[in-house]
C-alpha cells in the first residue's frame, strides 16, 4: 500500500478512536460525523490495496446508512417534497443502464446453455423466497418486517452477481444470462412468490405488483436495450458515466429508506443483520453444492451460487415502496443489500485464488473413484 493510502488508514482509524472514545464519556449523540469519516477514509485508503479495493462501494453504503441513521430528518423530505418519491425514478435510471450494457447476445445462453439457465433460474426461484418464509418465520419478525424479508429472496438476481462471477473466475457469460432472464421473469415470478409465500404477512396484490415490476424495471430494460443497439459505441461518456449513476443511486434509495425505517431499525436492526447473513450464507451453499450433485463444472457451480445468493436489493426497494411499505418492507432490501455485497466480494476474491479448471478435475476424480467404489 502506498504512503497516501497508508495515511488515509491512519486518519480512519483515528476518527474511529476518537468516535469510541466520545461514545464512553458520554458524547455519543455528537459522534456521526466522526463515524462517517471513518467510513469515507476507510473507503478511500482500501482503493489503495489490491484484495480489499473491492469493498470500496460498499464501505461508503456504511457511510451513506451511518448518515441516514444520525440524521433522517433531512433525508425525509425538502419543504413538501418527499425524498421517498426519488426510489422509483432512480431504480429506472438503473435499470435503464442495465439495459445499455446487455444486448440480444445475453439471452442467447439460453440456448447455448440450457442446463446451467434451467438450474440457476430453478434454484434462484425456489431456494432464496423459502428461506425468506422460513428465516422471517423462525426469528418472528413483525408481519411487514417478514414480508420484506421474504421480498428479497423473491426478487431476481442484481447486476452486481455479474461482477463478482468475474472476479471468482466464474463463466460469466452465463451469469450474465441468468441475470437478464431472472429480471424478465421478475414481474411474473416475483408477484407469484409473494403471493404465495408472503401472503399471511400482509396484502399481496399480484396484478398491481406485476404492473409496478414491469414499469420498474421491463420498460427501463427496453429502452437500454433499444439505445445500446442504435448507438451502441457512439455515446462512450454514458457508458462510463451509468456505473458511477447506478452506485450513487443505490447509496442514496439506501439513505432515504433507512431514514424513513430508522426507529424500526434501532429495534430490531440486529436481528436483520443475523437473518441476512443467514439467508445470504445458505443461498451460496445450496447454490454451490446443489450444482456440485448435479455434477456441473466449477465454474457453473461458482456462477450459480452467485446468482442464487445476491439479489436485486434495489427492486425489492422500489416494490416495497409502490406497496406504500418503505419504512417496513423496505428495510430487509436495504440491510440485504450491502452484506450480499460483503459477502459477494469476499467468496469471490477467496475463488479468485482458486483455479476453477483444477478444482473441476478434483471433483471428476472424486466421482470416479466413488462410481468404482
Amino acid at each position: 500500500m502506498k504512503r497516501p493510502y497508508k495515511v488515509l488508514l491512519i486518519v480512519s482509524l483515528v476518527c474511529l478512536l476518537t468516535a469510541i472514545g466520545m461514545y464512553l464519556i458520554d458524547y455519543g449523540s455528537q459522534v456521526g460525523p466522526l463515524i462517517v469519516f471513518f467510513f469515507l477514509f476507510l473507503a478511500l485508503a482500501v482503493r489503495g490495496h489490491k484484495t480489499f479495493k473491492g469493498f470500496s462501494f460498499t464501505i461508503l453504503i456504511f457511510a451513506a446508512v451511518t448518515i441516514a441513521m444520525f440524521y433522517p430528518s433531512y433525508l425525509q423530505e425538502i419543504g413538501d417534497f418527499q425524498l421517498k418519491s426519488l426510489i422509483v425514478p432512480l431504480l429506472q435510471i438503473i435499470m435503464f443502464g442495465m439495459g445499455t450494457a446487455m444486448s440480444a447476445k445475453d439471452f442467447l445462453g439460453v440456448v447455448k446453455m440450457p442446463k446451467g439457465v434451467l438450474v440457476g433460474l430453478t434454484c434462484q426461484f425456489t431456494i432464496m423466497p423459502v428461506l425468506g418464509f422460513a428465516i422471517a418465520t423462525a426469528f418472528n419478525f413483525p408481519a411487514e418486517i417478514a414480508a420484506g424479508v421474504v421480498l428479497i429472496g423473491s426478487s431476481p438476481s442484481g447486476l452486481a452477481s455479474n461482477v463478482m462471477a468475474y472476479l471468482a473466475k466464474a463463466n460469466l457469460a452465463l451469469s450474465v444470462t441468468l441475470t437478464a432472464v431472472s429480471t424478465l421473469l421478475a414481474p411474473l415470478m416475483t408477484p407469484l412468490l409473494m403471493e404465495l409465500f408472503a401472503g399471511e404477512f400482509v396484502p399481496i396484490d399480484f396484478w398491481g405488483m406485476m404492473l409496478s415490476i414491469v414499469k420498474i424495471v421491463i420498460l427501463p430494460i427496453i429502452v437500454g436495450l433499444a439505445f445500446n443497439y442504435f448507438f451502441h459505441g457512439k455515446a462512450k461518456w454514458l457508458d462510463k458515466a451509468m456505473p458511477i449513476v447506478s452506485m450513487a443511486g443505490i447509496a442514496f434509495i439506501i439513505m432515504i429508506i433507512t431514514a424513513a425505517g430508522r426507529d424500526s431499525l434501532l429495534s430490531i436492526g440486529v436481528f436483520l443483520i443475523f437473518a441476512a447473513i443467514i439467508h445470504n450464507a445458505a443461498g451460496y451453499f445450496l447454490g454451490y453444492w446443489g450444482c456440485r450433485a448435479l455434477k456441473m463444472s466449477e465454474q457453473d457451480c461458482r456462477t450459480i451460487a452467485l446468482e442464487v445468493g445476491m439479489q436485486n436489493g434495489g427492486l425489492a426497494s422500489g416494490i416495497a415502496l409502490e406497496m406504500g411499505k418503505v419504512s417496513t418492507i423496505g428495510l430487509a432490501p436495504a440491510v440485504f443489500g450491502p452484506w450480499m455485497n460483503i459477502s459477494g466480494s469476499s467468496l469471490a476474491t477467496w475463488w479468485r485464488d482458486k483455479d476453477p479448471t483444477k478444482e473441476t478435475k478434483s471433483t471428476q476424480k472424486d466421482i470416479n473413484n466413488n462410481n468404482k467404489m
